[in-house]
């Protein structure tokens, strides 16, 4: 199989993913702005759900750029990455339709958790499979690393305040959101 073609079922993977995310959102009942209001903690999952689905396909995408062949193995890996994204629609409507207590909030840090362990198994197998650029651009990887620590402390941190794990999960998002250059200047370097 192509990268193209892994490429292209992940993309769909993932486009279902946000569907359903935003499909769980239920319509206030009411015309008025306070209506909106009960629906406000599942809005804001939804929110920091799309932009964490969000950097996975972005780096997916970049990370599947850089490699050379697909193998069996990369292609387990794979599946086993979009497994946990997948749970990101059930965890994100239990948060936020539970307003952010304990379990449902340490359950969405469990499978942020798990997906960032299951993009580093991905990434470790293209990088086995002969991707070196990818393995230079990756270098020692802060952020890949960090990201299950903190996440780890925010699934803790949660057992005695929900609102301090969820603040270190969207300082995770926030973390991630700034471009990660090291692939495509590396890609952009090797065409010229």
């Amino acid at each position: 199989m192509g990268k193209n073609r892994l490429e292209a079922f992940s993309d769909g993977v993932i486009a279902i993913i946000i569907t359903i995310m935003v499909i769980e959102m239920r319509v206030p009942h009411g015309e008025n702005l306070a209506a909106l209001l009960p629906v406000l903690p599942v809005f804001l999952s939804y929110v920091l759900s799309f932009i964490y689905v969000g950097i996975y396909w972005n780096n997916h995408h970049n990370m599947l750029q850089a490699s050379g062949k697909i193998t069996g193995g990369i292609l387990w890996a794979n599946l086993h990455l979009l497994f946990w994204l997948s749970l990101f629609p059930f965890v994100t409507s239990w948060m936020g339709e539970n307003h952010y207590a304990t379990v449902p909030t340490q359950l969405y840090g469990v499978v942020l958790f798990m997906a960032a362990i299951a993009y580093f198994i991905l990434q470790q197998r293209i990088i086995a499979a002969g991707a070196t650029t990818l393995r230079r651009a990756v270098g020692r990887d802060w952020k890949g690393k960090i990201s299950p620590v903190l996440y780890f402390i925010g699934i803790v941190s949660s057992q005695w305040s929900p609102a301090v794990g969820k603040l270190i999960y969207l300082g995770v998002a926030f973390m991630w959101l700034i471009p990660d250059r090291r692939i495509e200047n590396l890609l952009s370097a090797s065409k010229e």
